[in-house]
Order: structure tokens, then sequence, then C-alpha cells
């Protein structure tokens, strides 16, 4: 018979034993109710009896009360009133701040419109047959207004024959080249006429303000055949020769020339509102002024009108 093995266990003593960490969270949450407690009391000395009366209800009804009154029912000396005044004036200035943000994105927007436009422009003509015959007669450029196509004269090869208004036939394919890609565009278009400083004299009372004007439209017309839109159109002026392009020599044939625009949105709106395009007349006319009607009261209060004559004569009538 085998003997069995004897266990013997010992316990372990622990002098001072662990209490573990359970009341350091009853000691908080004993601290924040006294805490609570303490503002409760404060609130209410500082109270007045009608903020109390919006306290109570609140807890009386929470969810109407939410809904119809204030969310501040208590006023700490103000400081609800001022963040939500910080938060209005920080929410104005934003709105402000964003409007000018969107302006400038905008207008840099349109800036690299412009030069992709101008890129567009420069690659079509030098992909362009016809184009590129005449490439020394077609000068680009960005200006405040847009892109600029100047078609010039050159010597022995102008746009019009001297003193006339009608298109030289090579002139007309290089206006219904540039219209291909004028009208595939959104921006308006401004066409303006240039002749050199040489007084017209070919018949009575015509000068060069009414021949580039002429020159100016002949182009609109070619324009709008090879592919621009009619309302693209923006403006058709004629400039004379007021606007030189070479001022040291006032006859040079690069004088005589045609300006195309491709309009930037601030410069047609300028437009249609010089124009008198706009929601609100700059000064209505069909309106008496403020002293027009001060100056008729008083005249009705004097019986300064409609005032009969001593002896009105017979037959007439007694205004």
């Amino acid at each position: 018979m085998e003997e069995q093995p004897i266990i013997i266990k010992r316990k372990k003593k622990v002098v001072g034993g662990h209490h573990g960490g359970s009341w350091k969270v009853a000691f908080a949450d004993f601290a924040t109710a006294m805490m609570a407690f303490f503002l409760v009391l404060w609130l209410t000395a500082t109270a007045t009896p009608e903020q109390k009366l919006a306290v109570e209800g609140y807890f009386k009804d929470p969810v109407g009360f939410t809904d119809g009154g204030s969310p501040n029912p208590v006023d700490l000396e103000g400081s609800a009133s001022v963040i939500e005044e910080a938060t209005q004036d920080q929410e104005a200035s934003t709105i402000q701040i964003e409007d000018e943000v969107v302006d400038e994105l905008a207008d840099t927007l349109e800036q690299r419109r412009m030069r992709q436009l101008f890129q567009e422009f420069q690659e079509r003509i030098e992909n362009s047959d016809t184009l590129q015959e005449f490439k020394d007669q077609l000068l680009l450029d960005i200006t405040d207004e847009g892109l600029r196509i100047q078609i010039v004269d050159r010597s022995g090869r102008p746009m019009f024959d001297s003193g006339r208004d009608e298109l030289k036939y090579y002139s007309q394919d290089i206006l219904f080249e540039l219209a291909k890609k004028l009208g595939s565009v959104d921006n308006k278009i401004s066409i303006t006429g240039h002749t050199d400083a040489t007084p017209f004299s070919g018949r009575p009372g015509y000068t060069n303000w009414e021949l580039s004007a002429d020159r100016a439209n002949t182009a609109r017309r070619a324009l709008v055949a090879g592919g621009v839109r009619l309302e693209q159109i923006a403006r058709v002026v004629g400039l004379s020769d007021s606007v030189l392009f070479d001022k040291d020599n006032p006859t040079a044939p690069v004088n005589r020339r045609i300006s195309i625009i491709v309009l930037n949105k601030k410069t047609a709106d300028s437009i249609e509102t010089g124009a008198g395009r706009s929601d609100k007349p700059l000064i209505d006319l069909t309106r008496p002024t403020e002293e027009q009607e001060q100056q008729a009261r008083e005249q009705l209060e004097d019986g300064e009108w409609f005032q009969p004559k001593e002896e009105p004569a017979p037959g007439e009538l007694n205004w």
C-alpha cells in the first residue's frame, strides 16, 4: 500500500493590507457634488427674482422652455452676452473676409484664364496656315481690359484700301480664322478701329473718325460671319488717330489697325453699367427732390397756387 503525499498549505500574512483605490473615486464624486452645491447656492443668492422664475420654469418644463425661453436664464455678469456678441462680430468679419477672398480668387482665376487664352491664340497662329502667313501683323498682349489682339497694317499689305472700309480678301481670311476661336469663349468682345494721322479728304464731312468707326463695324460683320455670336459683341468703337501705336511716326502703317479685345468680367460689367444697364438709376429725374417737395408744400400752405385774378377778362379761365 502506497503512502499518500502530505500537502502543507501556508498562508502569507500581510501586514498593513492594501484597501484599493475606490475611495479616491468616491472622494472625487463628493468634491464635485459639493462644488456644484455651492455653485447653486451662489447662483441662488445672486440671481434676481425674474431669473429664479426662469430657472424654475426650465426645471418644470425643459422642452417647452427651451423652445420659447432664453438659453441663458442667469446672466453671469454679461459673460454669455459677451460671448454671443463676440461670436456675431466674428461671423460678420468672417463673411467680409470671405467676400474679399472670393473677389481676389475670381480675379486670379480670370487672369489665369486670359494667360491660357493668350497661349491658345499663339498656338493657333503658329499652327494655322492662314494666320502663319500674317503672324507679323498679329500682335497679342494682355491689358487691364483683357486679352487684346491687334491686326496692324504693314507696308504693302494693308487691311483696307486707302480711305475705304472694305476688307482685303486676306484680311477677311484673318478675321474668319480668329472668329473660330473667339466664338468658343464666353467672354464679351470689344472691337476698335484706328487710323493714322493722315487727314481724310475723300468726301466733305467724312473724317478719320467716321472711317475708323466704319472699319470697326466691317470687322464686326466679318467676325460674326466667321462664328462670333451676336450677343458676344459688347462694344464697337472708332478712335481715329487719337490712340497711335507709333507716336513718334503718326503716319506709319502700323497705326492703321483693328483691335479686338476679349474682355474680362470687370470691364464687361463696367461697359454695361456705363450704358445704363444697372439695377438702380444714378439719378431719378422723374422724382422731385426733397427741396422741390418742401417748396411745393410751402406754396400750398401759403395759397400761392390757383389764386384767382382780381378781374378775369370775359372768356378767360379763372386760374
